[in-house]
C-alpha cells in the first residue's frame, strides 16, 4: 500500500481572529478567535486523516508551543516523525471580516543544517518505492532555497511521488531543477510569477503548463478561487468549479485540495475524479473551521455536483 507522507519546514500555529469589520487604524473588538495548528503540509495531512489515509507528518517545530500540534497529531492518529527544536513556531494571524480574510504571516525560527539534516535523514530512512511525499509551504530562515528540488530528486530516485505545492524563491528553485515534480498545485498568480507574466485565459493556463508538463511533470491542478480549478495532463485539461454554499473559513482550502489530490492519488484515480475530488475536498473544507473536512458522504455528494468542462482530450 502507497504511504503517504507531508513535509513542512515551516509551519504555523493559525491564530484566526473573526471581526464584523475590519478598518486600518481603528480599535477592534474580536468576535471569536481561535488556535489550530497550521503549516500547509500539516492541514493536508489533517484532511487526508479525516479521510481515513494513515499519513505521516515530518518538517520541524519549536518545542515550546508544540501542544496544539501534539493534540491534532494524537486525536487523528497522525504519525508525527517532528524534529523539535529550541524556541516556538511561529504564529500566523488571521483577521477575518465579510470582506475576505487577511493573513499576516511571521518568518519562522532560522533552521540549522544538522534540523535539516535530520529531516532528510528521515524521509530517506522512511520513503519506498510507490509512496507519496507532500511537500508544501515556505522556507524558515537558514533553509536552503534549493531544498525542494534537492528532496524531489532524492525521493524520485527512491521511486516515490512527488506532490509540491509552494511559491516564491522554493517553487522557482524547484521548477529550475534537473528532475521536477510528479504533480504541481500552484493557483494561478503562482504560475504567472513562475511564467514570467499574466495568464489570464484557460488557454493561456494550458499553454504554460505544458511547458512543465514537457520536462516531467504528470499532472498539474492550478486552483483559481471563484473561477474554479483547472487540472491537465500532457493529453487532457479539464476546469473543475462548485460554489460553495457556505463558507466558515477560507484558511487551509488550498492545503485541503491537495489533500484531494492525494486521495485521488492514491485511488488510481482518471483525471475527471481527480478534479472532482480535489474540488470537493476544498470546498468541503470551507465549511469547517480549522484544517479539517466534513463526512466522506458529504464529500462525496459534493464531489458528485462539480461541474466539469473538457478543455482538451477525453477524460474518464
Amino acid at each position: 500500500m502507497m504511504a503517504v507522507f507531508t513535509v513542512t519546514l515551516n509551519p504555523a500555529i493559525d491564530q484566526t481572529v473573526m471581526l464584523d469589520r475590519l478598518v486600518p487604524g481603528e480599535v477592534h473588538r474580536a468576535c471569536s478567535i481561535r488556535q489550530d495548528a497550521g503549516g500547509k503540509g500539516i492541514n493536508a495531512a489533517s484532511c487526508l486523516a479525516d479521510w481515513d489515509v494513515p499519513v505521516t507528518v515530518l518538517g520541524l517545530l519549536g518545542g515550546a508551543n508544540a501542544a496544539p500540534f501534539d493534540v491534532l497529531f494524537a486525536a487523528k492518529s497522525i504519525i508525527d516523525r517532528c524534529q523539535r527544536h529550541a524556541g516556538s513556531t511561529r504564529v500566523n494571524l488571521k483577521l477575518v471580516d465579510p470582506h475576505g480574510t487577511t493573513d499576516i504571516n511571521m518568518d519562522g525560527v532560522a533552521a540549522t543544517g544538522a534540523s535539516i539534516d535530520a529531516v532528510i535523514a528521515t524521509l530517506d530512512e522512511q520513503v519506498g518505492a510507490g509512496d507519496l511525499v507532500i511537500l508544501s509551504g515556505s522556507l524558515p530562515p537558514g533553509c536552503p532555497a534549493d531544498i525542494y528540488a534537492s528532496l524531489t530528486a532524492m525521493l524520485q530516485r527512491r521511486g516515490a511521488t512527488i506532490l509540491l505545492d509552494s511559491s516564491g524563491p522554493a517553487l522557482r528553485h524547484a521548477l529550475a531543477g534537473p528532475v521536477l515534480p510528479t504533480v504541481l498545485k500552484p493557483n494561478l498568480h503562482e504560475l504567472a510569477e513562475w511564467h514570467g507574466g499574466p495568464i489570464d485565459a484557460p488557454h493561456q493556463i494550458v499553454d504554460v503548463a505544458h511547458k512543465l508538463l514537457d520536462r516531467g511533470v504528470d499532472l498539474i491542478a492550478v486552483s483559481m478561487g471563484a473561477q474554479g480549478a483547472l487540472f491537465l495532463t500532457r493529453s487532457e485539461a479539464l476546469r473543475a468549479r462548485l460554489t460553495a454554499q457556505s463558507v466558515e473559513s477560507t484558511v487551509g482550502a488550498g492545503d485541503a485540495m491537495v489533500a484531494g489530490l492525494a486521495a485521488a492519488l492514491i485511488e488510481g484515480a482518471g483525471l475527471d475524479r481527480i478534479a472532482r475530488l480535489s474540488t470537493a475536498f476544498a470546498v468541503g473544507k470551507l465549511g469547517c473551521a480549522g484544517p479539517h473536512l466534513p463526512a466522506r458522504n458529504e464529500i462525496e455528494a459534493l464531489a458528485a455536483c462539480v461541474e466539469t468542462d473538457i478543455l482538451m482530450g477525453e477524460t474518464r
